[in-house]
């Protein structure tokens, strides 16, 4: 992810209000604007692509290991951007390959996606696990997904995995493409800016079929109510009851 966990960190990381500029700040300085600068810098003191690659680097590493170090854990998008980087290192070193370099983020997004769609057949998928991370098991958010979990949305965040997971190897896939076909400068700056709008369709398309979801289950229970003559049922249970429907 080298940048691609870079899309997911501030949410992931970010708390409410300073906490959350802070974190987005962190991101940007850390993970697009100083590597794309020391990048320029390094090339125009004449300094090859692969030395250039493997010293601007070393900002999104740092930037790893400060959110680590405040958090005080490294989380598991922030260990595969270490490995991703490590693994691009070696490799540039061994191969004196600046494409292989740029690589190196495309690996840790591919193993993110294979993971997703792995997690289909676990108790629980890894998108409701991140999402419940994020909120907070022991928040009034997170208390709410695990109601909504135990009363049969199961099949929802099924489906949202698996679209994420689709998503991640499509960018991994483009990302080995744009490197093998422009120049190192050229895929370095889109490697810096693919995950965020990524990230970005993807969060869109989950909202979307939020609200989708959301219409579908208050059709259902204003449809409940008239046939039954009844006051109006409540708009999640209907909800629930149409997204367990194998059809």
């Amino acid at each position: 992810m080298d940048s691609s966990g870079d899309a997911e960190r501030p949410a992931r990381d970010a708390p409410p209000g300073g906490g959350r500029f802070r974190a987005i700040a962190m991101i940007v300085i850390f993970d697009v604007a100083a590597p794309l600068a020391a990048y320029s810098l390094l090339r125009s003191a004449g300094l090859t692509a692969v030395t250039a690659l493997l010293l601007s680097g070393v900002f999104p590493a740092l930037g790893v290991t400060i959110t680590a170090i405040r958090n005080r854990r490294l989380d598991v998008v922030g260990a595969l951007v270490l490995t991703g980087i490590l693994v691009g290192t070696v490799l540039g070193l061994a191969f004196h390959s600046a494409r292989l370099l740029l690589i190196e983020g495309s690996a840790p997004t591919a193993v993110f996606g294979v993971a997703c769609l792995g997690s289909l057949r676990a108790r629980r998928p890894l998108m409701f696990s991140f999402a419940l991370e994020l909120a907070g098991p022991d928040s009034a958010q997170g208390s709410e997904m695990t109601r909504l979990w135990q009363q049969g949305y199961g099949r929802i965040f099924r489906i949202i995995t698996a679209v994420w997971g689709v998503g991640f190897l499509v960018e991994a896939g483009l990302r080995v493409v744009i490197v093998y076909n422009t120049s190192t400068g050229t895929a370095l700056a889109i490697s810096k800016v693919m995950p965020f709008v990524f990230a970005g369709v993807l969060s869109a398309w989950t909202l979307a079929y939020g609200a989708y979801l959301k219409r579908r289950g208050a059709r259902a229970a204003a449809a409940a109510s008239q046939v039954s003559g009844a006051r109006p049922v409540d708009a999640s249970s209907a909800e629930v009851t149409n997204a367990s429907d194998p059809r």
